[in-house]
């Protein structure tokens, strides 16, 4: 059985007919091709899948295409102004080296951008159990702590 789905991604109207089945995070790399948003578990353990829905950081491979009916999706590719320039959230990644491999790091910015709303100059403590939903297989997220340190304070 198909269905129609229509939302808003990165600010466009976007719609497509998908199985009923169709999860939140294929309809985003399938159907859409914005390839940043990844999948690492299937479990919505490993938050590699992490998009903002209506404002709010969500995993996309728990939820259905048709859950997102009518909503607002932000992706890591929406994140970074139409000229290029990064978000500060995405600019402290840089600088700071909160990556390795990358596969975690568009799923961890998104989470991040979503905890700096009401966290702007967290602990590292704060920061540590922000990132529980969230897992690096590279790093010791020693540097992931201080990108989202810093990337708290510039969205300040």
């Amino acid at each position: 059985m198909s269905v129609k789905v229509s939302m808003k991604v990165n600010g466009k109207p976007v719609s497509g007919e998908v199985e009923a089945r169709t999860l939140l995070v294929t309809f985003i790399r399938e159907n859409l091709r914005l390839t940043g948003t990844h999948v690492g578990c299937d479990t919505a353990q490993c938050g590699a899948c992490s998009v903002h829905m209506n404002g709010k950081v969500v995993k996309s491979c728990s939820m259905l295409a048709m859950q997102a009916e009518g909503a607002e999706i932000l992706t890591i590719e929406g994140v970074a102004k139409a000229d290029g320039t990064l978000h500060p959230m995405q600019a402290a990644f840089k600088e700071h080296h909160g990556l390795q491999c990358g596969y975690c790091t568009p799923g961890m910015v998104m989470n991040a951008i979503d905890f700096a709303k009401n966290n702007k100059n967290p602990s590292e403590q704060q920061i540590r159990e922000a990132l529980d939903g969230n897992l690096c297989r590279c790093t010791g997220y020693h540097n992931i702590v201080k990108a989202i340190a810093a990337g708290a304070k510039a969205t300040a």
